[in-house]
């Protein structure tokens, strides 16, 4: 059966800086691999030849351990393209053989398929990254619109996550797969738009709604591009490596705020009276102890608190 997921958190990136000038560190996004299932070696092999599907499934495989199998064959992209062939996976996810579309006279675009198995053979063999992958542009077939000569899939991410849900769970995924690649899915175009200058607390929300799924989602958003244009992949990756960066950066920021106690110095000596010195230090680092022991309090229970310190220090 296909394991449960939940883990890891994700990393951290470079290039839509609008609030504070960012140092430029190397930080690796670490992906992690503990989906992955274990695959008997009868379960599936595909041919050295012609990889055509061999599949020796037993009654007690579902149809999410088979796609499973195919997701994490070391050479996963013909592995696909096996089972596009054979008709096995109209069988298992007929919503894939509609994202064949042919190239319009008018308005040439990418075969959404074709786009779609080399995005997943540039993800790291992590089945919810490759399952995020398999499914990201599924959505695009039933929002494709042609407008001013071109052609557009609005919206094509939530409509691709609900598919998402829909299908994984009639295969038989356990409720979390279900829900974790349904976010990919969602969030897999959020990246859109960074180049062009993202404020901190964009950054932030970014993080924040990708949760434990930030550094599969940037595993993703690093994999697709397909282009050939090594500049525009160089460019890509420099402004994840940017975006990752920030998140790390605004998380310690954001740490150390929270041990900051609730008045600051200059509250303090003027509350009290007094000159900058060892008292105001006293006094800080008691509200910090009662920040930490206690949270955030009302001002006002701070500054009573602050007098009954004070007045109760020896003379």
């Amino acid at each position: 059966m296909v394991p449960s997921s939940r883990e890891p958190r994700g990393c951290a990136g470079r290039s839509g800086r609008s609030d504070k000038s960012r140092r430029n560190h190397p930080r690796s996004c670490q992906t992690a691999r503990s989906s992955r299932l274990e695959v008997r070696p009868a379960a599936y092999r595909p041919s050295s030849t012609a990889r055509s599907l061999t599949m020796t499934i037993t009654t007690t495989h579902t149809p999410a351990d088979e796609l499973s199998h195919i997701l994490l064959d070391a050479d996963v992209s013909s592995s696909l393209w096996a089972a596009v062939k054979t008709g096995r996976v109209e069988e298992l996810v007929p919503e894939l053989l509609a994202m064949q579309m042919e190239q319009d006279p008018i308005h040439t675009h990418k075969d959404v398929l074709t786009h779609t198995i080399a995005v997943v053979a540039k993800t790291p063999p992590d089945l919810l990254v490759r399952l995020g992958a398999l499914f990201h542009d599924v959505g695009k077939p039933r929002t494709r619109s042609y407008e001013h000569g071109g052609v557009t899939f609005r919206h094509h991410e939530a409509v691709g996550a609900r598919m998402t849900r829909k299908r994984l769970a009639a295969m038989g995924y356990p409720a979390d797969v279900v829900d974790d690649v349904t976010e990919l899915v969602r969030l897999s175009g959020r990246f859109k738009g960074y180049a062009d200058g993202w404020s901190d607390s964009a950054v932030r929300r970014y993080a924040r709604d990708a949760g434990h799924l930030l550094g599969r989602l940037n595993a993703l958003v690093r994999s697709d591009c397909t282009t050939r244009s090594q500049i525009k992949l160089a460019n890509l990756h420099r402004d994840i490596d940017d975006l990752e960066t920030r998140i790390a950066d605004l998380a310690a920021e954001d740490r150390e705020a929270a041990e900051r106690p609730g008045i600051d110095g200059a509250e303090v000596m003027h509350h009290l009276g007094v000159e900058p010195g060892r008292v105001v230090g006293q006094a800080l680092t008691f509200l910090l102890a009662i920040k930490r022991d206690e949270g955030d309090l009302p001002r006002e229970e701070l500054f009573a608190r602050l007098d009954a310190w004070f007045a109760a220090r020896p003379a």
